[in-house]
């Protein structure tokens, strides 16, 4: 539902407004909130955390249309205002763009032409909040922010967002490239890397086909996460999809691409991990679980994937899995009971 507030001193528009758009205001696809003034549209805002679009007429008591554009410009980066006036003539129009005004209607109100302008509106916003999300969770490449890229990207309740920490249930898989590095001891930088992008790729490809994030690459390894609804189910399908894809890839340079892969799953922390000295920020997921996977893939031998009792209990059902053997993990007192998934 997108949440729109019209700023207008003129009592008969919202009565127009509520009858035009009835259907999808019934539907739950418009909310309409309604405000007297810039003054009255503002405290509104702040009540409503929610608003996407601002309809605003330019001539109003207390606070003019322009100034409301130019606060919401600042502080209310991610609200798109539209100005609904009878002032159409060049000049209104250069200031309300220059302001920062997404799009501009003239009174009296096509309303035809108004819904055109509002769906485009919308999915503008839409992009904008997808890009937001990507920068949170790349599913490409995670990037590091410091707090100028923060403050363009806009509000403060995004920000916020962005620098959460939580406890969350998920899966990370860790996965290998065998011996590449004998490789790039031997063939030209150029090579070793258009090689190794050209296998990122087609792993990145499966882990983003099962809704995973890359959360980084470390070397010749990526570290993938699995969030959500069957997220351990969800990262074995990938991995399983992406040794078969490696395997089946030809020699190039000598090199036959092999992978090793360590998935486990349980509770981690998820967070903005860095240097604030620095201002560079990794978001990423830490703890037992996370360290768990990386050993895991570190005895796990060409073309395997490997996962531990816990989860193998989990998946046992839905998987095909053998038996490793008993294992001492790196930093790990106890022996642990590991299983290969198989195909």
């Amino acid at each position: 539902m997108t949440t729109i507030l019209v700023a207008d001193d003129e009592a008969d528009l919202e009565t127009l407004i509520r009858q035009k758009f009835r259907q999808k205001i019934r539907d739950r696809q418009y909310d309409f909130i309604f405000a007297e003034n810039g003054n009255d549209a503002l405290a509104k805002i702040n009540e409503n955390q929610d608003v996407d679009i601002v309809l605003s007429d330019i001539n109003m008591p207390e606070m003019d249309g322009l100034t409301l554009l130019t606060r919401l410009t600042e502080n209310k980066p991610l609200i798109k205002t539209v100005m609904v006036s009878a002032y159409g003539d060049m000049d209104n129009i250069r200031t309300a763009m220059n302001r920062g005004a997404f799009d501009f209607v003239t009174k009296p109100v096509n309303f035809q032409d108004l819904e055109l302008t509002m769906e485009k509106t919308i999915r503008h916003i839409k992009q904008i909040k997808e890009t937001l999300q990507a920068v949170k969770e790349n599913n490409i490449l995670k990037m590091y922010v410091d707090e100028s890229v923060l403050t363009f990207m806009g509000s403060r309740e995004y920000e916020k967002s962005l620098t959460a920490n939580e406890s969350i249930e998920a899966s990370v898989a860790f996965i290998d490239i065998c011996s590449f590095t004998s490789i790039s001891e031997k063939e030209p930088a150029d090579t070793v890397v258009k090689m190794l992008n050209k296998y990122f790729d087609a792993m990145v490809k499966e882990i983003i086909a099962q809704n995973g994030t890359v959360d980084k690459f470390i070397g010749d390894c990526i570290m993938a996460v699995f969030k959500g609804d069957y997220h351990l189910d969800r990262a074995i399908d990938a991995c399983l999809s992406i040794k078969d894809i490696i395997d089946s890839m030809p020699e190039e340079n000598n090199f036959s691409p092999k992978v090793s892969i360590g998935i486990n799953s349980g509770e981690m922390i998820s967070g903005n991990i860095g240097s604030a000295t620095l201002k560079r920020l990794d978001y990423t997921v830490i703890g037992d679980t996370v360290n768990t996977a990386q050993r895991l893939q570190s005895v796990a031998n060409k073309s395997q994937v490997i996962i531990s009792e816990k989860c193998y209990e989990k998946v046992k059902q839905s998987f095909n899995c053998r038996p490793v053997g008993l294992s001492v993990l790196k930093n790990k007192s106890d022996e642990m009971m590991l299983y290969e998934v198989l195909n």
